[in-house]
């Protein structure tokens, strides 16, 4: 069975990113990880961050197919939250190499919230670089205008072609 991780990172616990992300993983019966709710520190060369809670959940994630970073636009690139998770993937390619092996071929998607008609196109770039650095396949992107809050109508249109990218 495609298993799905959603990677949850907002300064806002219940925000409009938050209300997306439990609409599609109702519909996706995806597993929601809040990285807030870990103590993961930020990257460090000398690696005294070993013992925090990344590697436990890095190990729990390489159980899911697919993995989707949800956070809104913050200032064109995704919250300070996710960021830390993100340059810790770093650390898969320095002192944990055979889990940074395993990222190789997963899939990736993502969900993001802001106040433009559009996702900015260098908000995508960060994580499709990152992506393509870590031999990591690149699905695509939901991203919802929540100018006027969240449109549960116009998303249940939006979704199923987001579940096909993702569900592959």
């Amino acid at each position: 069975m495609f298993r799905t991780a959603i990677i949850y990172g907002s300064s806002r616990k219940d925000g409009n990113t938050r209300q997306v992300v439990d609409l599609v993983a109702d519909k996706m019966s995806a597993d929601v990880f809040d990285v807030s709710d870990y103590d993961i520190s930020f990257y460090d060369y000398e690696h005294k961050n070993r013992d925090d809670d990344f590697f436990p959940l890095i190990e729990t994630l390489l159980k899911y197919d697919c993995w989707v970073f949800a956070s809104p636009v913050y200032w064109y690139t995704m919250s300070a939250q996710l960021k830390v998770f993100v340059d810790r993937l770093t650390d898969l390619l320095d002192i944990e190499l055979e889990m940074g092996r395993k990222l190789a071929g997963l899939n990736a998607a993502l969900i993001t919230t802001g106040a433009e008609e559009f996702c900015p196109t260098c908000y995508e770039d960060v994580f499709i670089n990152t992506f393509n650095y870590l031999g990591i396949n690149y699905r695509g992107c939901l991203y919802v205008d929540t100018r006027n809050g969240v449109d549960v109508a116009a998303l249940e249109k939006d979704f199923p072609t987001f579940l096909q990218l993702v569900a592959v």
